[in-house]
Parts: structure tokens; C-alpha cells; sequence
């Protein structure tokens, strides 16, 4: 299993979070709606709540189904892990080093081509 743990927080490489998403696992993407519009998670069920409207959104959460939060580059999602965690959240596994990563691993993205 490729997965670490950072103070007590699970984190999953893009391989295992794309098969966890592929049977059931929800990815929720914490960027900003900007980042979207340049790259984002090409996935069925993304649950996209931008960190700048995260706490009067967090109850849209599945608690039931497992959540792998990503962002850019790991550090937002990390936080969002993190205080998913704190608040009672057993299935949130953060998404290491974010869609950089998950690029760089070759997973589906959807990316707006921008005319100048």
C-alpha cells in the first residue's frame, strides 16, 4: 500500500487514490474556482468546495463514503485533512503533493485552453 502518515494523518499517493476513486471513494478538490478553470481532477463525483467557503460547506462531506482531499500542490488539502480529522472524520486520506502530482503520474485532468 503506498500510503504514509504524517502526525496521525493518512495520505495516499495518486495510483491508489485514482483505484479508491474508480470504487467508490469521493476526491473533494479545495482549490479556489480560478484553479479549476486552468487544470482540474478529471473524475466522476468530484466534489469540488473551495477552502474560502469550507466551513459553511463542510456538512456537503459524505461521512459515509471514504474522501481523498486534494488541492494544488498538498498543503491546503493537508489542512483540510487535518481538520477533517479533528472534527471526527475516519475516511479523509489527504492527496500527496496534489494535482502536480497527479499530473506528473499521468491521472485525467480537464484543462482550459486559453486564447490570447
Amino acid at each position: 500500500m503506498n500510503r504514509r502518515m504524517t502526525q496521525g494523518i493518512k495520505e495516499v499517493a495518486p495510483a491508489e487514490a485514482y483505484k479508491k476513486i474508480k470504487t467508490g471513494a469521493v476526491l473533494l478538490d479545495v482549490r479556489e474556482i480560478q484553479e479549476l478553470e486552468e487544470e482540474a481532477y478529471d473524475v466522476e463525483d468530484l466534489l469540488h468546495i473551495p477552502l474560502s467557503e469550507f466551513v459553511n460547506r463542510i456538512s456537503e462531506i459524505p461521512r459515509d463514503k471514504e474522501v481523498i482531499v486534494g488541492c494544488h500542490s498538498g498543503i491546503r488539502s493537508f489542512q483540510v485533512t487535518t481538520y477533517l480529522t479533528e472534527q471526527g472524520y475516519n475516511n479523509v486520506i489527504n492527496l500527496m503533493y496534489g494535482i502536480d502530482n497527479w499530473v506528473d503520474c499521468g491521472f485525467p485532468v480537464k484543462v482550459r485552453k486559453t486564447t490570447k
